[in-house]
Parts: C-alpha cells; structure tokens; sequence
C-alpha cells in the first residue's frame, strides 16, 4: 500500500515539530512570564510552523483572558516582538502583561510573507488553536512595518476574528506602495507583481476596505519615512474618522520609520480601552498629530 504524498508531507511536519499527534497536544501551557517556542502543523499545506508565547503573571487557564498577536517586519521572524528591546516590540510585551493577556508573536511565513494566503492562514489558526487551549476573551493584533501591513490586513480580511488593531508604521495600499527594496518580496510572497495579479495586492490594501474595519484601530506614522510612506494610513484613519469607527491615529510630521515608546504605547492601551468599554454613541478620537 502506498501513502499518499499528502499523508507523507503531514508525517514530516509532525516529526519536523517534535510531536506525536496521539499524545502530545500542539499548545502547551509554559510557566507564566516564560517564553515557549511553539511549533505547529499548519492546516494550510501541513508544513511545520512556529510561535511564541508568553503567559502573563497570575495567568490560570480556567479563567478568560485576552490575546495579543504582535507581527513581526520584513527580514524578521517570531523572535523580534518576543525578545527585541526595541520601543514597539516592549510596548507590545509590557501591555500585554499589564492587561494579564495572552501574548504570542508568530512567524507568519517568515521572513517575509506581507500576509500572503499561507500566513493569513496560520495566524487564524493560531488563534483558533488558543480559543481551543484557554479562555480566549478578545483578540487584538499589532505589528510594525510589513507587521503594521499585516494586521490591518488580516482585520480587513477577516474581521470576525479580531477585536483591536494597532499598527505601526504600516501601509494601507499596496497598489501605490513603490518602494524598490521590498516589491520582489511582495510580488514572490503573492506570487506576482502588482501589474500581473493586482487583485492579490488589493486584496491586502486596508485603504480599500475601511467598511471591514469595525473595531478600534490605533495608527501610528512618520511623516520622514521613506521606507514606508505614511499617506495610506493617514487617508484610511480619515475614512475611518467618517465612519464614526474609534480611531486614533498618532502621526509625527518629523518621524521616521519607527514609532516611540509612548505612541506605541497609547495606540495599543486605546484599542484595549475601547474594545473593552464599548458603549453606544461613544465619540471617536479624532486624527492627532504629535510632535516630540
């Protein structure tokens, strides 16, 4: 009898993770305030991939608590919002512990996907997964640069599963965005440029899909970044502003490609509050425009 190559590749993958699917589960539950390095098969293409996790002090599986899915950039991987010191990343991390929230940050086919179909997937299964292992309360997603793409992307797409989107130094329209560093990354995570499947690059463009977007978004620019160009973001915190959504966006005329301590900061505790505290006719926060 002959195995089919689509049981052999699973067979791989499982080995590949270090698990036995009988009697090892794929989410395990590390001592609060570790890191454990998660490996999963992806329903997807049933390859081996990872995530980190940290659990917050005080954590107990039988009580709700919500997650934080932090994104990474381009040329990164898993480890940068996990361990990385600088500002969004510790942002991100103390946060999530002060909110005593589930924190995981994935590698979404890293080091670059740009939230193709495959890592589009894997994060939706990540958080399927976790709903399964805990009490999972409300999900919220942040990122930086391509992670900063990637979460208004995924909310866009899927927004049933997400709760709070803050996204630093991201685009919103992929099909303007022409930056020569990063387009052969992007066309080969789609599989085509913009010209040959424009579709695929719409697809991801939140600027497109502000109607999808109705939970609290946090932004953050720089009006000096060149690696990412802030306009889209700015244009979609304006159509969001319009549509009465909670926005916030922080945008510093002087700023570069990063975002400080403090923005990152406020942008991440605005969502929480305003996914946490809905009421109805709550004022939306305007557009800000802040300066050191």
């Amino acid at each position: 009898m002959k195995i089919s190559s689509r049981l052999c590749a699973l067979a791989v993958a499982v080995a590949s993770c270090g698990l036995f699917a009988a009697d090892k589960p794929a989410v395990q539950s590390p001592p609060a305030g570790a890191i454990q390095d998660v490996c999963f098969v992806a329903d997807f293409d049933k390859t081996p991939q990872r995530y980190m996790m940290i659990l917050p002090e005080g954590f107990q599986a039988d009580r709700p608590h919500d997650l934080l899915v932090a994104l990474h950039g381009h040329g990164s991987d898993r480890r940068q919002f996990a361990t990385d010191k600088r500002p969004e990343c510790q942002a991100a991390r103390d946060v999530a512990a002060r909110h005593k929230m589930v924190f995981v940050s994935p590698d979404y086919r890293a080091p670059t996907s740009w939230m193709n179909a495959a890592a589009e997937a894997d994060v939706a299964q990540i958080i399927a997964d976790l709903k399964k292992q805990y009490r999972v309360g409300k999900v919220f997603l942040t990122g930086g640069s391509m992670g900063g793409l990637g979460c208004l992307a995924f909310a866009a797409r899927r927004p049933e599963l997400v709760d709070g989107v803050a996204s630093m130094n991201g685009t919103a329209n992929l099909l303007e965005y022409d930056n020569a560093t990063f387009l052969p990354a992007i066309a080969k995570s789609y599989g085509g440029t913009k010209a040959q499947i424009p579709a695929q690059w719409k697809a991801r463009s939140a600027e497109y899909w502000p109607e999808r977007l109705t939970m609290p978004v946090g932004l953050t620019t720089g009006g000096k970044d060149t690696a990412v160009p802030p306009d889209s973001v700015i244009r979609l915190a304006g159509v969001l502003k319009q549509l009465n959504r909670p926005v916030l966006l922080i945008h510093r005329e002087t700023g570069g490609h990063n975002t400080n301590l403090q923005d990152a900061t406020a942008i991440l505790e605005f969502v929480i509050e305003k996914a946490r505290k809905p009421s109805a006719g709550t004022p939306v926060s305007g557009a800000e425009d802040h300066e050191p």
